[in-house]
């Protein structure tokens, strides 16, 4: 089915949006790739949706992404005594690693870990950083601080600690279970909660090791410290908004969205925004024209891919909502201003022969108004090569690979076909008029850019381009 826009719509599934009839609904109305919240849900829950996913996919004859998001360590606080109470601003508090009844003196803490990272003068938030303590002292298993914001605290609430790079793998226990299970399901996408170094992307990549796409979610400040070696190392990046905007400056967030945006384009990686893009519409039929004002700023800024979190998994309106981030998208792309300002963080060519032959197709496809532009990849690099100039000439991935066929749902511009192996140059150029003809994409007469790398067969090697006139 072919989106007549070029960024793409990520949606996750829930109590609202399971059944077979919804997600049909949810994928005639826009979305592109489903995401499975191993956050919350039984394994057998997210695996009858994939199942569900899978069928639509041999029902609508076309690739379907599905995104596996894994929980990630949480960092709480332990129970509290009556089940929680309020701390004032400039009162004295003590956290405790083990042993203690939950009262004021004694607020259980139970993660070694932030007893052997903190230090003095860092601040430890509470509750999404509704309530935020300063450590003013520590022993090996306690913590004295003082609270700067009071608030209401309880059992559970979770803990941000946004100066402090805490020793902690990115996978727990219950992430590499899940982690096997989504694998053998046949997920396309992996998203890493959690990463704060290069080393932590790397400890995902050998458990994955090839049978998914990485993603990885930037949620932490330290993340930003080493976001190039970060974003090399992965296959995607996801700008996950919540719980990066709690442990960053509200104010900040704009800005590094850009330049995450900026810096995937720059590396070929497809980049998603998410987290409270229409979250008025959790229970409101229509968004708020700030939310509408959102998702066009990232559009603008030349995302990939949009996504919607609560919205479409628990909401009241989740057909809606999809149908509505659509119809943002495409006003968007078609407003006069669109082509200067996605422009405008343009990436610079990258130098290597293979870059220079994508952006050449691209900007050749573009120069004589070609119908499209058929790029043939093994691995998906030869079209994401082509779409980070973000040409309005539509691409046409052809792959003999069906998880890449699948990954490509979350690459801008880009409609991907399953297609068998090419084994020579004139069956190259009779395949790409022929599923331009097919898809819509080129009419007799039009004409198509080709984008290959030969030898067929090798993945990374894009050096071949050809202007084709449709018969």
């Amino acid at each position: 089915m072919r989106r007549h826009r070029h960024a793409k719509i990520v949606a996750t599934v829930g109590p609202a949006s399971s059944s077979p009839e919804m997600l049909k609904a949810l994928f005639e109305a826009g979305v592109d790739t489903f995401r499975l919240n191993f956050s919350h849900g039984g394994r057998e829950d997210h695996a009858r949706v994939h199942g569900a996913i899978r069928a639509l996919e041999r029902e609508v004859g076309c690739p379907i992404g599905i995104l596996q998001d894994l929980q990630g360590p949480k960092i709480r606080l332990g129970t509290l005594k009556d089940g929680g109470f309020r701390i004032e601003t400039g009162d004295p508090v003590r956290f405790v690693l083990a042993g203690s009844d939950g009262d004021r003196d004694a607020i259980p803490l139970p993660h070694p870990e932030i007893f052997r990272a903190v230090a003095p003068g860092q601040d430890l938030l509470i509750d999404d950083g509704r309530v935020r303590v300063r450590v003013t002292g520590l022993e090996s298993d306690v913590i004295e601080a003082e609270v700067v914001v009071g608030g209401a605290i309880s059992n559970r609430k979770g803990v941000n600690l946004p100066g402090t790079l805490l020793d902690i793998s990115p996978l727990t226990r219950k992430d590499r279970d899940d982690l096997a299970f989504g694998l053998e399901l046949g997920v396309d996408w992996v998203a890493l909660s959690f990463v704060q170094t290069p080393s932590d992307v790397l400890e995902g990549r050998a458990l994955v090791n090839g049978r998914a796409g990485l993603m990885v979610k930037i949620e932490k400040p330290q993340a930003l410290d080493r976001i190039g070696d970060i974003i090399r190392l992965s296959d995607s990046v996801m700008v996950a908004r919540g719980d990066l905007g709690v442990e960053i400056p509200p104010e900040d967030v704009p800005g590094r969205q850009k330049e995450l945006i900026r810096a995937c384009r720059v590396a070929a990686k497809p980049v998603i925004v998410a987290t409270q893009m229409l979250d008025s519409m959790v229970a409101a039929p229509t968004p708020t024209r700030a939310e509408a004002s959102d998702v066009a700023t990232a559009i603008f800024d030349g995302a990939d891919a949009v996504m919607l979190s609560a919205e479409s998994a628990t909401g009241r309106y989740p057909v809606e909502a999809v149908a509505m981030m659509d119809r943002i998208i495409r006003r968007t792309e078609t407003h006069r201003l669109y082509p200067s300002l996605v422009s405008a963080s343009e990436p610079g060519d990258e130098e290597s022969p293979p870059h220079a032959v994508a952006t050449a197709a691209s900007g050749l496809a573009e120069s004589i108004h070609a119908a499209g532009l058929v790029a043939f990849t093994l691995s998906g690099t030869t079209a994401a090569r082509s779409a980070r100039r973000r040409s309005p000439v539509p691409i046409l991935a052809m792959t003999p690979s069906e998880l890449v066929s699948r990954q490509l749902c979350l690459l801008w511009g880009t409609q991907s076909v399953l297609s068998a192996d090419i084994a020579s140059y004139e069956e190259m150029v009779d395949l790409a008029s022929a599923e331009a003809v097919r898809h819509g994409y080129a009419r007799s007469h039009e004409h198509i850019v080709v984008v290959a790398g030969i030898p067929f067969g090798r993945a990374g090697t894009t050096n071949n381009l050809r202007v084709l006139e449709i018969p």
